[in-house]
C-alpha cells in the first residue's frame, strides 16, 4: 500500500513530472516496500516522509549539552543523538581514578539519573526520538531514560528511540566492553525482552557497522561483519524463546558512509536484501521483522585535519550516498571533527547539509533514484556476493561470537586498514589536501575546548547526590541487582529500580562486575 505523500505532484524545476518509481526499461522485479526491500522499506520513501535528521552531540556536562540540544532543535534537527564520554561508556563514575583526563571529553558525562534529568531539561521525551551511542552500559542509560520518561509523566508506549547496545562490535573493533561475551549477550537479550513488553516503540539494538568501518574495514567487510553480528543477536534471542516477529522489528542498524558514492549506495541496497534473507531463513514471516532499517553517520576517519573545510564536501557526498541508498536516519559530522568536538557553527553547517539535500537537490522526489542503473545494479549484486562469502566463513566457524573469539574478524579489519594506510602513504590513494594539493596553512584554532574543571564539577555533584539520596534504599537495590545477576531473572527491572533510587552508573556497573567479571 502506498503511503501518503508530502505533495500532490512532484516535478523538476522545468516542470517535468517525476514518477514515484522507475522500473522500465530495466525490468526490475523488485518493488520498494516489498520483500526483499532492495529498493527501500517504504513504497514512497522520502516522498512520504524524510529521514530523521540527527546531530550527534554531547560534551562536557549535562547542562552544557542540554544547551546544544535546544540550539539544534531550534535549527531544525528532528532527532537527538547522544554522545557519552569514555568513563560513562565503560561504567566508571567521573570520580573514579581511571576517569581522570577523560570526563566530558568525547561526549557528555552521565553519572546518575540526576544528570539525565538535566540533559533533557525542557525536552518532551514523547515528542522527540533519541539515539544513544552506548554499548556496555546501554542497560543503565536506557534505564535512566525510562525513569526520566516516567518522571515526566510520559506514556512509555509512545517513547521512541534507539540504544546502540551492540557489544559484539566492541570486541571486534572498538574496545569499550566491560563484561565477557556470554553475560553481555544476556544483558542484551534481557533488554530485548523487557522493551518488547514495556517500551514497544524503542529500538533495542542498533547493530553497528560504523565502528567496524572506522577501524579499517572495507565497505564489503563492514556489511558482512555487521550482518553477521545481527544474525548472532537474532539467534541469541530465539534461544531465549523470544518471538522473532516481535523483537526483530525493534532491531535497527548503524552504517558508515565513506567517499565512494556508488559503492556506498550499493552497500545500503545490498544490506536490505541480505537482512531480509537472513531473517526469513530464521523464521520471520512479518514483513516488518524482515526490513532492515538503518541510521547512517558520515565517515569520521575520512576527515582530515589539513584544510578542514574540504571536509564539508566529503560530508556532503557521504550524506548524499546515504539518502540515495535509502537511510531512515542520518547524522552529518562537523567539518572540524578531525581536530576536536564540533563547534556550534560546524554543527549547524552539518545540519544544513542534510536540509539542502532534502529540500533543494530533488533526490528525494522518487524512490531508489539510482535503481535500474546498470552500474549500480551490478555493483549491488557484487557487494552482496562478496559479503555472503564472509558470512559463510563466519557461519562455518560457529557464528560471530566464535569468529571474534578466534580473532578472525579483528585480523581481517586490521589487514584492510593497514593496506588502506599504505596506499595513502605511497600516494596510490589520493587524499586531497593531505597527500596531494597541499598548502602551507596555519593551525586551525577555532575549536571547542573541554578542560579538566568538568571532572571537578561532576565529582562535587556526585558527592552532593550521595548526601541527599536514600542510601538504605540504594544498598537494597544494589543487593537485589546482584542476586538477580547471580540467577536468571531479567535484569532490567532491577537496574531501573537502582537508577530511580539514584544509584550511580558506576555503582550499578560495579555490582555487575562483581558477578560477571571483566573481559580481558
Amino acid at each position: 500500500m502506498k503511503t501518503a505523500e508530502k505533495e500532490k505532484q512532484f516535478v523538476t524545476d522545468s516542470g517535468i513530472v517525476i514518477e514515484r518509481v522507475y522500473s522500465k526499461p530495466f525490468s526490475l522485479n523488485e518493488e520498494p516496500g516489498k520483500f526483499p526491500f532492495t529498493r527501500g522499506i517504504q513504497p514512497d520513501m522520502y516522498r512520504g516522509k524524510l529521514w530523521t535528521m540527527r546531530q550527534y552531540a554531547g560534551f562536557s556536562t549535562a547542562r552544557e549539552s542540554n544547551k546544544r540540544y535546544h540550539y539544534l532543535l531550534k535549527q531544525g534537527t528532528t532527532g537527538l543523538s547522544v554522545a557519552f564520554d569514555l568513563p560513562t561508556q565503560i561504567g566508571y563514575d567521573s570520580s573514579h581514578p581511571l576517569s581522570e583526563g577523560e570526563v566530558g571529553k568525547s561526549g557528555v558525562a552521565i553519572d546518575s539519573l540526576r544528570d539525565m534529568e538535566i540533559l533533557f531539561d525542557g525536552i518532551d521525551l514523547e515528542k522527540i526520538t533519541t539515539s544513544m551511542t552506548i554499548n556496555a552500559t546501554a542497560s543503565i542509560l536506557l534505564a535512566m531514560y525510562i525513569a526520566l520518561a516516567k518522571k515526566q509523566g510520559a506514556d512509555l508506549n509512545n517513547i521512541s528511540g534507539t540504544i546502540q547496545n551492540d557489544i559484539l562490535k566492541e570486541y571486534a573493533a572498538r574496545g569499550t566492553y566491560i563484561y565477557p561475551p556470554k553475560p553481555s549477550m544476556r544483558i542484551i537479550t534481557d533488554i530485548f525482552d523487557y522493551c518488547s513488553n514495556h517500551v514497544p516503540k524503542w529500538n533495542t539494538i542498533s547493530v553497528s557497522g560504523y565502528h567496524i568501518r572506522e577501524a579499517g574495514a572495507t565497505a564489503v567487510q563492514e556489511l558482512a561483519f555487521t550482518l553477521a553480528d545481527g544474525k548472532a543477536y537474532l539467534i541469541a534471542a530465539i534461544d531465549k524463546r523470544l518471538d522473532i516477529n516481535v523483537f526483530a522489528r525493534r532491531i535497527s542498524f548503524f552504517f558508515n558512509a565513506h567517499n565512494n558514492l556508488f559503492e556506498e549506495v550499493a552497500k545500503f541496497r545490498a544490506a536490505r536484501r541480505m537482512w531480509a534473507t537472513i531473517t526469513k531463513e530464521l523464521g520471520a514471516t512479518d514483513p516488518r521483522a524482515q526490513m532492515l532499517r538503518f541510521h547512517t553517520q558520515t565517515g569520521g576517519s575520512t576527515l582530515t585535519a589539513q584544510q578542514p573545510h574540504n571536509n564539508i564536501i566529503r560530508i556532503t557526498l557521504q550524506a548524499l550516498s546515504a539518502v540515495l541508498g535509502g537511510t531512515q536516519s542520518l547524522h552529518t559530522n562537523g567539518f572540524d571533527e578531525a581536530l576536536a568536538l564540533p563547534t556550534e557553527d560546524a554543527a549547524r553547517i552539518a545540519l544544513r547539509t542534510q536540509q539542502i539535500i532534502a529540500y533543494e537537490s530533488g533526490v528525494t522526489q522518487t524512490v531508489d533514484p539510482l535503481g535500474g542503473s546498470y552500474f549500480v545494479e551490478e555493483l549491488t549484486n557484487q557487494v552482496e556476493k562478496e559479503a555472503w562469502k564472509y558470512i559463510q566463513r563466519i557461519d562455518d566457524m560457529g557464528g560471530a561470537v566464535a569468529a571474534i573469539e578466534a580473532g578472525y574478524i579483528q585480523n581481517e579489519i586490521a589487514a584492510s586498514g593497514y593496506a588502506y594506510q599504505r596506499a595513502i602513504e605511497s600516494g596510490e590513494k589520493i587524499i586531497v589536501g593531505q597527500n596531494k594539493f597541499t598548502i602551507d596553512e596555519p593551525p586551525y584554532d577555532d575549536l571547542l575546548q573541554i578542560d579538566d574543571s568538568v571532572r571537578n564539577e561532576q565529582i562535587k555533584a556526585i558527592e552532593k547526590l550521595k548526601t541527599e539520596r536514600n542510601n538504605t534504599a540504594v544498598s537494597e537495590s544494589l543487593s537485589d541487582l546482584k542476586k538477580a545477576a547471580e540467577g536468571n531473572d531479567n535484569l532490567m527491572p532491577f537496574i531501573i529500580r537502582g537508577v530511580e533510587e539514584y544509584c550511580t552508573l558506576g555503582e550499578i556497573a560495579d555490582t555487575l562486575r562483581e558477578v560477571f567479571g571483566e573481559f580481558k
